[in-house]
């Protein structure tokens, strides 16, 4: 009965698997055209799941080896069990030992990881998702019990008519189960469904740069996608779930719902009305079409689950009426990509936050707090305050500043950015130029030829304002000869360095290098071309712009040259590349949408949490959203103001000095005198 029973059962779960399939696919393809290698994408996908989607699972051990036993066992498991149930292959004398055994093994590796996947559900943390998710143990545990048990006839373990019929069925009952949750579920919606929406995703994903290759390691991929503004037809962001790409669609059914963005989220932690996971989710429920009704996960700060619903090419934020999200959750992001860096699905969520920005802001004009204000000052000064443009360098009147249209080529462009109408940051920018004399760079800065990056309009959705500051800079910068630009500012670092070159042509870039001001006193450092008095001060912790680490992986540097100074680093619990944001990326500060608390006060708790005096930053905003908390118990410094503080010159005791803008010097055989350098 068994014999015919279960080739019968495989394949209509696997005809309905099929079916299911067809149907997902073709909500997925209700998005924009996207161009995808589709066959490349398929023979990475292996790689790119055991690899580089494993690389982020294994930050937890235990749930990385759960994932292996539980994920491994069961590929392995519906392969072989389709090879010895459902085509007959268990039954062959010569082959039917090896892959009944092998399918007992598989099996039993899949209930293995079944009981921890049991144990991590007994009390789960507050970041998974509950509802249907809280049956997967169970229906894991199903199938591979019940394929266990139906295997062991066929090695000869159990005699072929072991038990009655009714224990037969029973098994079969289970068995059906399983396979309904594995196959059938998988396809057609349940807790198994980021199986096949994963794979997929994995195949084709927006961004397939990120992944490794055989060859070494994948690109950080992080510059966000350029409008095609010429193209009348082109959509000015994203308004309706179907204005994404298929293969962003494709993206977010991928979501596991594990809750790892959700953790991360300096906004959800905020309490403002921002969480991740639910963000994905609801455009899920916006692809299929209906509400968020049956969503079992942590909501939106403040607002209660059953408020939001939508259809594929219904808008996204309604004007009037249910819409399927708030603006004030697309608003409440610091596009700190803290989410897409923990997700293990890879899925890129601040792509697609900024894509329905840019429908509000570039569609409707609906960008809130300052917004509209600070936009319409790019537009009109070159710069965010709408200060004077002519104004630019009154900061820096008595340092003398070569200017590059001066001198047509230097080795170094400073890029000041527009810290210059800040007087904090000009404190910043002063110690800069004071290293780099010190070190005798050749440099020079654009003065008045300097606009915006264009940073903040991009993150606020406006792309148009951003294309044009960034075309009417990369036409500056084209007329000037220079091996790098450093810049203290993140912001502006990851916008020359990963995102004009779209606007820019293949040739921007080619010719010169972008460097933050952490990474260049580093290699001026190493050069031996900076000396340093010994740190004389107290306890220092160090905050990672996000900017700065998650987007462009750069997390030594800055320590190496704390570290050069004789600092020794008291890391807060978040750092690296799980670093809490300072609250001041993506326009946050202007569009100000309240939450429970504010984000810079929680990174101020982690500073006080480590008993630091002093917490180094590499970041203008940082500075000032840290700067600005106002029980700090640590004062901020940027990490090139203590460097300046710290000069010391070195020169032969005998020699008649030198002043400080000229390249520290030391006499062989000569034992050298160390004397503080002045502005």
């Amino acid at each position: 009965m068994l014999d015919t029973l279960l080739p019968i059962l495989i394949f209509s779960a696997l005809a309905l698997a099929v079916i299911g399939a067809v149907r997902r696919i073709r909500l997925w393809r209700q998005g924009r055209p996207a161009r995808v290698d589709l066959l490349r994408g398929l023979a990475a996908m292996p790689r790119r799941y055991l690899v580089d989607l494993h690389h982020v699972v294994a930050r937890d051990k235990v749930m990385s080896n759960t994932h292996v036993a539980t994920a491994g066992g069961f590929v392995a498991a519906a392969v072989l069990m389709i090879l010895v149930h459902g085509l007959g292959l268990g039954s062959s004398e010569r082959m039917g030992p090896i892959l009944g055994g092998l399918l007992l093994l598989a099996s039993a590796a899949m209930f293995v990881g079944s009981l921890f996947v049991a144990k991590r559900r007994r009390n789960p943390p507050a970041r998974l998702s509950k509802g249907p998710w809280m049956r997967l143990p169970k229906s894991l545990m199903a199938f591979s019990v019940s394929v266990f048990l139906l295997t062991l006839p066929t090695l000869g373990i159990l005699p072929a008519g072991t038990g009655s019929v009714i224990l037969a069925l029973a098994l079969v009952a289970v068995l059906v189960w399983g396979l309904g949750e594995m196959f059938f579920g998988m396809t057609w919606g349940g807790p198994m469904k980021h199986a096949f929406a994963g794979a997929l995703h994995l195949a084709f994903h927006r961004r397939p740069e990120r992944f490794s290759t055989k060859g070494g390691e994948g690109n950080r991929s992080t510059g966000l996608k350029a409008l095609n503004l010429d193209d009348a037809k082109a959509p000015l962001g994203v308004e309706t779930p179907s204005d994404f790409t298929w293969n962003q669609l494709l993206g977010f059914d991928a979501c596991v719902q594990c809750g790892r963005c959700e953790a991360m989220c300096p906004a959800f932690a905020a309490g403002q009305p921002l969480n991740p996971k639910k963000l994905i989710q609801d455009m899920v429920v916006g692809m299929a079409g209906g509400s968020d009704a049956h969503y079992a996960g942590s909501p939106y700060p403040g607002k209660p689950v059953g408020e939001h619903a939508g259809t594929p090419h219904g808008p996204i934020v309604a004007r009037e009426g249910t819409a399927l999200v708030d603006a004030e959750t697309l608003w409440s992001c610091t596009t700190c990509r803290a989410c897409v860096e923990e997700c293990p699905m890879m899925i890129e969520h601040v792509d697609a936050i900024v894509d329905m920005r840019r429908f509000l802001t570039l569609e409707h004009g609906n960008t809130p707090g300052k917004g509209a204000e600070v936009l319409d000052n790019l537009i009109a000064t070159d710069n965010p305050g709408g200060f004077d443009p002519g104004s630019r360098m009154h900061w820096a009147a008595d340092l003398n500043l070569p200017l590059i249209r001066d001198l047509g080529q230097v080795d170094v462009l400073l890029w000041l950015g527009d810290g210059v109408f800040d007087m904090r940051n000009q404190r910043t920018l002063r110690a800069l130029v004071k290293v780099l004399r010190a070190a005798g760079v050749d440099f020079a800065v654009l003065g008045n030829e300097e606009r915006d990056s264009g940073d903040v309009a991009r993150r606020l959705g406006d792309e148009a304002t951003f294309q044009s500051l960034a075309k009417r800079n990369i036409a500056t910068l084209s007329q000037y000869r220079f091996q790098c630009i450093v810049t203290c500012d993140p912001h502006s670092f990851h916008v020359l360095k990963n995102e004009y070159g779209e606007l820019g042509g293949p040739d921007f870039n080619a010719n010169w290098e972008v460097r933050h001001h952490s990474t260049y006193i580093a290699e001026l450092f190493e050069a031996g071309r900076l000396h340093f008095a010994p740190w004389k001060g107290g306890r220092v912790t160090y905050h990672d712009p996000c900017y700065l680490g998650r987007y462009n992986g750069e997390y030594e540097a800055p320590r190496n040259v704390l570290k050069a100074l004789g600092i020794e680093v008291k890391e807060m619990e978040r750092s690296g590349f799980r670093s809490r944001c300072c609250g001041g990326g993506g326009g946050a500060p202007i569009t100000d949408i309240p939450g429970k608390q504010r984000i810079p006060d929680m990174r101020m708790n982690d500073v006080k949490e480590t008993g630091a005096e002093l917490v180094a930053v590499g970041c203008p905003q940082c500075t000032a959203m840290l700067e600005g908390v106002v029980d700090a118990t640590a004062e901020v410094r940027d990490i090139a103001e203590l460097v300046a503080d710290a000069l010391v010159e070195r020169h032969a005791g005998s020699g008649g000095g030198s002043d400080s803008t000229r390249a520290p010097q030391s006499v062989a055989g000569a034992r050298p005198e160390m004397k503080e350098v002045t502005s």
